[in-house]
């Protein structure tokens, strides 16, 4: 015979289990989302790049296993990532040890047996941090540029006025003097020939220009008049 307490844990007992069947198709709901999203989602560990999650898209993309991918380390992306562009994946692991808030921009990478590369756009972001506040895990999504066919005259519309944003950046970050002896080092004058036309000393133009080079990342001569006309000097 059943007393009231037995009808009160049954009751309690099936409420439980119905709860969990609704919880087990909300997850079973979101890993549907996750796998099927037309974007490649993936964590990985940021002290050794290891990937230690992703969605069937981007397995299926990438052509590996998540076995495969799981513990290569960076040796995995050396083996994506057009050479060019492996450089990056060191760059975006210091910039997250930096404590940067996020870290995106394009790559080339490649699938699993092919030759040809495909351009795709990523963006990262902390995900989990260690006791010490350090960042541990990143989470990733990358989109295939080359599917976004559809809106060729928007997309690009869209990357002429993100380059324009970066270099007005770049820009600001120069003093006035820095902007003037910009100018005159992309019309080809010499550090003398600087100094004469700013009534300035070879010492300051060269200080200046060092200035320069750290500000807009560049490593010589040759980079610097690149990356002046690509931000409007003539």
């Amino acid at each position: 015979m059943y007393t009231g307490s037995d009808l009160g844990q049954n009751l309690i007992l099936t409420a439980l289990q119905k709860e969990n069947e609704q919880l087990k198709g909300r997850n079973q709901w979101l890993e549907n989302i996750l796998n099927n999203v037309p974007a490649m989602l993936y964590c990985y560990d940021n002290n050794n790049k290891s990937i230690t999650w992703c969605n069937t898209y981007l397995a299926e993309t990438f052509g590996f296993s998540t076995l495969e991918m799981t513990g290569k380390g960076m040796d995995f992306f050396r083996h994506i990532m057009h050479p060019d562009d492996f450089k990056l994946a060191a760059v975006a692991q210091q910039q997250f040890r930096n404590n940067k808030a996020h870290f995106g921009g394009v790559a080339r990478i490649k699938r699993k047996g092919e030759e040809e590369y495909r351009w795709l756009l990523g963006l990262e972001v902390p995900f989990t941090y260690d006791a010490k506040g350090q960042v541990k895990e990143i989470i990733c999504a990358f989109l295939d540029l080359t599917h976004a066919i559809d809106t060729n005259a928007q997309i690009s519309v869209a990357l002429s006025e993100i380059l324009r944003r970066q270099n007005e950046n770049l820009l600001n970050k120069l003093t006035a003097r820095e902007k003037d002896v910009l100018g005159l080092a992309v019309q080809g004058l010499n550090n003398k020939e600087i100094a004469n036309a700013l009534n300035l000393s070879r010492y300051t133009v060269e200080t200046h220009r060092k200035n320069i080079r750290l500000k807009l990342k560049v490593r010589n001569t040759s980079e610097l008049v690149a990356v002046a006309r690509k931000i409007g000097f003539e």
